[in-house]
């Protein structure tokens, strides 16, 4: 039998971050242990991130059931949201992190008509957590809601995990990842499909033509390397990197390699990787566990460029650098001290739905 042709084969590919969006999807969160003496700020968060997106594009948000849905609409109208810049979506999930097991858009181009479909890993809780069924299903049930063709990567007939904290894209063919999360880490995803094997299927499924492999990713982060805690691109040949300027922390030499790798990398269209460098912001902790605080989980609205933010010196210093780097949109802080408690921040909560 045939084999049905995939993505890439069809023309599509995974738009960057600040192409137009259609919507940002949230889900309201709920899981108070990821959040242990904190939790009753973390909704607080949830509703600034609605209300600095909802002017560009709309939200889309993630709610339980009835009752949730009365207190999110609550929370965010009295954060100035407008409700009816917010369509709620009914769906259990174990947590808020719509980055990773929600579906990615792919776009194409046709009969001078821009096209999505959706393409739906499978989630797998970073394979660290075992409550993460929920979430799988949620992201099942929204690509369902797209109403857009869908695709499940596999391969040898098995599932293929990705989470979209673990890639970053320039939407002209090239992909940032780490060999941490894919390859060699002990969380690694399709550890049997090796190098080849992995970028083959981020060509297939998500039009990446050439994979520029990071190492390791930052202290504290759960979910086995992702690369949005520390490298992100901010335009075609363009990577902010976070940079740790003190030997003795543990961040130092990730990302240290980091920069080595990519100052040698050229992307998919034989573009020198330019590197911008982004501070870290100072160790944050709670109860003695390392934090992965970092500026570089910010996301790029349409209209706005939010960024996570601790109390820092160094908050000023990251937003000034990427006021530069987004002159036409509106950079802005979120405050994220107690956020990051949840092991994650604004990028990992939100997820863009591409505009066609």
């Amino acid at each position: 039998m045939p084999k049905s042709p995939l993505p890439f084969d069809l023309g599509y590919r995974m738009p960057a971050e600040w192409e137009p969006h259609a919507a940002t999807w949230l889900a309201w969160p709920h899981e108070a242990t990821d959040w242990p003496g904190k939790f009753d700020a973390v909704p607080w968060v949830i509703a600034e991130i609605a209300r600095h997106l909802q002017e560009a594009e709309r939200i889309r948000l993630i709610v339980r059931n009835r009752a949730e849905r009365t207190r999110a609409a609550s929370a965010l109208a009295c954060s100035g949201v407008s409700l009816r810049r917010v369509d709620f979506f009914t769906a259990a999930t174990n947590r808020s992190w719509t980055r990773d097991f929600l579906p990615l858009g792919v776009v194409r181009r046709r009969h001078g008509r821009r096209e999505l479909a959706a393409v739906k890993w499978r989630f797998d809780g970073w394979a660290r957590y075992p409550n993460h069924a929920a979430d799988e299903a949620a992201g099942r049930r929204i690509a369902r809601r797209l109403g857009v063709p869908t695709f499940f990567p596999t391969a040898a007939g098995r599932p293929l995990v990705l989470e979209g904290g673990a890639i970053d894209v320039d939407g002209q063919g090239t992909l940032l990842t780490t060999e941490q999360c894919l390859l060699t880490g002990r969380q690694a995803r399709n550890r049997a499909l090796g190098k080849a094997g992995t970028e083959a299927a981020l060509r297939d499924y998500l039009g990446a033509e050439r994979v520029i492999w990071l190492g390791n990713g930052i202290a504290g982060d759960d979910t086995g390397g992702h690369v949005d805690d520390f490298a992100r691109f901010v335009a075609p040949g363009v990577v902010a990197l976070a940079e740790e300027k003190h030997r003795s922390d543990p961040n130092y030499r990730p990302l240290h390699e980091a920069r080595e790798r990519l100052s040698g990398a050229r992307d998919a269209r034989g573009r020198r990787i330019e590197v911008v460098r982004l501070p870290m912001p100072r160790p944050v902790l709670f109860d003695g566990e390392r934090l992965p605080a970092s500026y570089a989980n910010f996301y790029i609205g349409t209209g706005a460029v939010l960024v996570p933010t601790f109390n820092d010196p160094s908050d000023r210093v990251a937003l000034g650098i990427l006021a530069e780097l987004f002159p036409k949109r509106t950079v802005v802080g979120i405050h994220s001290t107690d956020f990051v408690l949840g092991l994650g921040t604004i990028h990992c909560s939100t997820q863009q739905e591409p505009l066609v």
